[in-house]
């Protein structure tokens, strides 16, 4: 942990379920082509890319890629995927949307006030499709239902009929994002940016990352903001997070295993300067014998860290006043 100490005020979010790193490491290479290179995308006006899997971007299908990871981790069958995905394209495009009817959020258009979770938890995709899962399995008889029914069982729409017409599509999703051969994030991750540069620009809402760990490790920060800082704190259940429990945590949810201190983080990563710095990477500050921080970079020189006293887990610059940055880490387990 590093040398900050404190607590802020508790604000309680769920954790998020644990997606090991089988349970995402099926985002392989078919969005990009085989060679993951990015010369075979194409931007769209506002940078978005798009790829292998008709009209969808790739926030789309890192989203699909998420709902599926998170029904294999859960050990729900492949239909229930396609349950999902038909809700999903049905609700909210595919898009983790801040907004909807009345209280409606994320991916599903779950709500608050329905008891589905925070906002901030349910416009954290693992965090919705866990949830959506939950109310599907618990649905009895629900793989005996249509695609249309079992997606209505769970979510309640003034529209109970419109979920079918997205069946095939999400079929074809599910073909193509849980089938192994499929990837939301090229290899090249570098030349990713180059070709669409306003992606990896440090934004929950659209989180791209150098692979299937460093993206689910990103979705767990973004999903612990607002908790508060404690000291030797490693999630909720601690009331909050220290800076290298945040950074623990983060990568525990990918199957991954970090030394627990910022110094033996630091240790243990592969060193960066701060050009070499792609989503997904530590960023460590003080002298290489005296790490005293860590946080995690989401991209466009923010990190996601827990800092000191009463101040909430959340967004900050790299470089920010007073920092004393000592470099990147990168992850190569």
């Amino acid at each position: 942990m590093g040398s900050n100490l404190g607590a802020g005020i508790a604000t309680m979010v769920l954790a998020i379920p644990l997606l090991i790193g089988a349970g995402v490491a099926g985002i392989g290479s078919a969005l990009f082509g085989s060679s993951g290179a990015a010369s075979s995308l194409i931007c769209t006006p506002d940078g978005t890319p798009t790829g292998a899997v008709p009209g969808l971007t790739a926030e789309q299908v890192t989203n699909a890629a998420t709902i599926v990871a998170v029904g294999k981790q859960m050990g729900v069958p492949e239909p229930g995927w396609v349950v999902a995905i038909a809700a999903a394209l049905q609700e909210s495009k595919l898009r983790n949307l801040h907004y909807g009817d009345r209280d409606s959020l994320g991916l599903f258009q779950q709500r608050p006030s329905m008891g589905w979770g925070t906002a901030q938890q349910i416009t954290t995709p693992t965090y919705a499709a866990t949830k959506f899962f939950e109310r599907l399995t618990a649905t009895p008889s629900w793989q005996t239902m249509s695609v249309n029914d079992a997606a209505q069982n769970v979510q309640g729409s003034g529209f109970p009929h419109a979920y079918a017409q997205h069946e095939d599509r999400a079929r074809a999703i599910v073909a193509t994002v849980g089938s192994g051969n499929s990837q939301a994030i090229p290899g090249n991750y570098a030349q990713f940016v180059s070709t669409c540069p306003q992606i990896g620009a440090g934004d929950c809402n659209n989180i791209q990352a150098a692979g299937s760990a460093a993206m689910v490790a990103i979705n767990y920060a973004c999903g612990q903001r607002g908790l508060p800082y404690v000291w030797g704190g490693n999630g909720a259940g601690d009331g909050g997070f220290d800076c290298s429990g945040l950074t623990k945590a983060a990568y525990a949810a990918a199957g991954i295993t970090l030394p627990r201190t910022a110094q033996t983080q630091y240790e243990a990563t592969a060193r960066l300067i701060e050009r070499q710095l792609l989503p997904g990477d530590l960023v460590f500050y003080g002298t290489p014998g005296n790490i005293h921080h860590v946080g995690l970079y989401v991209g466009g020189g923010q990190m996601i860290d827990a800092a000191t006293f009463d101040v909430p887990v959340g967004y900050r610059p790299i470089r920010h006043p007073g920092d004393d940055f000592a470099g990147g880490g990168r992850i190569t387990t």
